[in-house]
């Protein structure tokens, strides 16, 4: 099955400095929602207390609050309604070390006037675990993208890696910036999608640079705007099968999977459709942007199979017993 046609070439790089002018401003907005608004950690990385209420009637969410305000322990309380009218959450942040384990019991006491309900769940981090957690995330992310860095430049060349790294921080920036946009608490599924984000992005990233780097070694053409548009064209039905495969799969994660993975499916969605738009437009634009030479990657591959060709004749001389 095709979308495009593959002998069909488009002109991606005619257009390259607006869309490259695009992803700037997406980024630059983003960062400034990120250094206005901030990133809103969950009880993963905050540390404290989530409690998930179900009442048989909608949840009076009014009465709720009012009751916890009057209770030190509860005052900083965030009460939202998790997935129906009946069903919410009581998140106490940071507060998790003056509570005791029967918390449950401590909110089921108090509310015990609003109704018919009962605690479906506890959930409690202490404020140092969550800092511990916190840093070892933002480790995990570091990390990745280092590997990345040194596999994509073992694998290809290095103005390649750099173009893969730049081009995974613009979908991580706009995904972060889509986060706290909407308040989505970053929570530990909301670095698993980040992380997801960076496997998905950069295997798109890497069958385009395949493409691209088969057609600076086959083809005679010395162009690389034109070898650029010849290989991102040829991968495009490709790119666009996959991304909306996967693309309908975590919509309907979002739409009908629930409060509790609602933010990993949001983020998913960000990442996948940013991460298919980096792939095609921007990623193959860093590369040109890094002055990326075909003569001189030609001649390097042609001194490495000379190095080849003459270590298999000493190898053959060798085993024949000539040398």
């Amino acid at each position: 099955m095709e979308f495009f046609k593959t002998d069909k070439i488009y002109n991606f790089m005619g257009k390259r400095l607006p869309f490259m002018a695009l992803s700037a401003f997406m980024v630059l907005l983003s960062l400034g929602i990120l250094f206005s608004k901030g990133l809103n950690f969950g009880i993963d990385f905050a540390g404290g207390t989530l409690v998930q209420v179900k009442y048989e009637q909608p949840a009076p969410i009014k009465d709720i609050r009012e009751i916890l305000k009057q209770h030190d322990k509860f005052s900083n309380a965030v009460i939202s309604e998790f997935g129906s009218k009946e069903e919410v959450v009581i998140r106490i942040t940071g507060s998790s070390t003056t509570l005791g384990t029967d918390i449950g019991d401590q909110v089921a006491e108090l509310l015990k006037a609003t109704g018919n309900f009962e605690i479906r769940r506890v959930d409690m981090v202490g404020p140092k675990v969550g800092d511990e957690l916190r840093e070892k995330g933002l480790m995990a992310l570091g990390l990745s993208l280092f590997v990345i860095l040194l596999y994509v430049s073992f694998r290809f060349e290095w103005r390649f890696a750099v173009a893969s790294i730049l081009a995974l921080i613009h979908d991580v920036t706009i995904a972060l910036g889509a986060i706290a946009l909407f308040r989505i608490d970053v929570n530990l599924d909301i670095l698993a999608a980040i992380l997801t984000i960076l496997g998905y992005s950069l295997n798109d990233t890497i069958i385009v640079f395949d493409r691209i780097r088969e057609g600076v070694t086959d083809s005679k053409e010395s162009d690389l705007n034109q070898v650029v548009n010849d290989s991102v064209s040829k991968t495009l039905s490709r790119t666009t099968l996959t991304s909306l495969t996967t693309f309908f799969v975590v919509i309907t994660l979002f739409a009908f999977g629930g409060e509790i993975i609602h933010g990993f499916a949001f983020t998913m969605v960000v990442g996948i459709v940013v991460g298919t738009y980096s792939s095609i437009f921007i990623a193959a634009s860093f590369l040109v942007q890094l002055k990326f030479s075909i003569s001189d990657f030609r001649n390097k591959e042609a001194e490495k199979l000379k190095r080849q060709k003459e270590k298999d004749k000493l190898r053959a001389m060798y085993e024949q017993g000539t040398i």
